[in-house]
């Protein structure tokens, strides 16, 4: 699977997301071989959570299904916009070996815009990053969120 099938993948899971006033990210693990372990899309208003973004939900159901419980070691995650501090500190803990993202996000993003969390020198663990797949595809679903729920941002 290419990097942009991986966004595609995303974006597809990220456009299925309910009426529940979730923005409409989506997510894919990858295992090292290519082969999908895991998607999610982001849950915080559905759950009342505010730590099921689409990726570390992902991360939790491919860490389930992969490896030693928690590693995921070899794998990509897939993501259709930049993550943010806590989901970047989520794939580094886990181990991610690449990370995929499609839109920057210049307000709240970790891995280059506003913060660089996953290249830190201090972390063990520093994953390969390529953003701005499909970004005008990610951000247009975004635009088109907000338009519609939350005019005024």
């Amino acid at each position: 699977m290419t990097d942009e099938d991986a966004v595609r993948a995303a974006l597809a899971v990220a456009a299925e997301a309910p009426s529940t006033g979730d923005v409409p990210i989506g997510a894919v693990v990858l295992a090292p071989d290519g082969t999908e372990l895991a998607r999610a899309r982001n849950a915080r208003e559905q759950l009342g959570d505010p730590t099921a973004h689409a990726e570390v939900l992902a991360l939790r159901a491919a860490a389930a299904r992969f490896g030693d419980g928690w590693r995921l070691d070899g794998c990509t995650l897939a993501v259709t916009v930049e993550p943010c501090t806590m989901c970047a500190g989520a794939l580094v803990l886990a181990r991610v070996a690449r990370v995929v993202f499609g839109a920057w996000e210049s307000r709240t993003g970790a891995v280059g815009s506003l913060w660089d969390v996953v290249r830190d020198r201090r972390l063990n663990h520093r994953p390969q990053v390529r953003g701005g797949v499909l970004e005008a595809d990610c951000a247009a679903l975004l635009a088109d969120f907000f338009a519609e729920h939350r005019p005024e941002a």
